[in-house]
């Protein structure tokens, strides 16, 4: 019975995966609720004498800040998270792996999703996030609302196109080792280009 039920919902995700890029054919994108195109599940609690102040993973516990360092992981790279409690609604996008805790809620994207749009997608609903986060004790945010955020699905291809242009900005505006240089080399590029039209006579 276990089989016949995984066999169903991989025909189900099929089916919504041949839905979505029908949609996605016909009018260049399709919406979709975010829990019926990734399937999101809690971390695993760790005890924090277990964890290391160095190491190798990473544990994501409250925080965006890790707790400490862990010698497994259990989230690949270049993974999308949510901290659910503590710093709750707090969006999180890990270049390497790491160990997910019990509050934090991962994601793991369909064909029609990539990671890191799915990272910018919910930076944009920041605020919608954090207004439904319930602050009676420690703030928490539950799973079913962020299963319900309605999200746009572009192709896969431009999802990628509009990562790639987000991550440049991301890095002028943030790596100031990278972005400054690059910030002068852009204006330079500008001058020149006014400079050349201003002379032409």
């Amino acid at each position: 019975t276990d089989r016949q039920t995984d066999r169903q919902t991989d025909r189900q995700t099929d089916r919504q995966t041949d839905l979505i890029r029908l949609f996605q054919y016909v009018f260049g994108f399709a919406y979709a609720r975010l829990g019926d195109i990734a399937i999101i599940t809690r971390g695993i609690r760790v005890v924090k004498n277990q964890l290391k102040d160095e190491g190798k993973f990473p544990v994501y516990q409250n925080s965006l800040t890790p707790l400490g360092y862990y010698n497994k992981a259990n989230r690949d790279a270049n993974s999308t998270f949510v901290i659910s409690a503590g710093a709750a609604g707090e969006i999180g996008f890990s270049k390497v792996p790491f160990w997910a805790a019990d509050d934090c809620l991962c994601f793991d994207c369909n064909a029609c999703l990539n990671s890191r749009y799915l990272f910018y997608l919910l930076q944009k609903q920041q605020a919608l996030i954090f207004s439904r986060v319930r602050r009676a004790g420690v703030p928490r945010i539950s799973r079913s609302v962020i299963e319900n955020i309605v999200i746009e699905l572009p192709t896969i291809k431009e999802q990628k196109r509009i990562v790639n242009i987000l991550d440049r900005f991301d890095k002028l505006c943030n790596d100031i080792l990278e972005g400054i240089p690059a910030e002068i080399e852009s204006r330079q590029k500008q001058y020149e280009y006014f400079r050349d039209k201003l002379l032409r006579f």
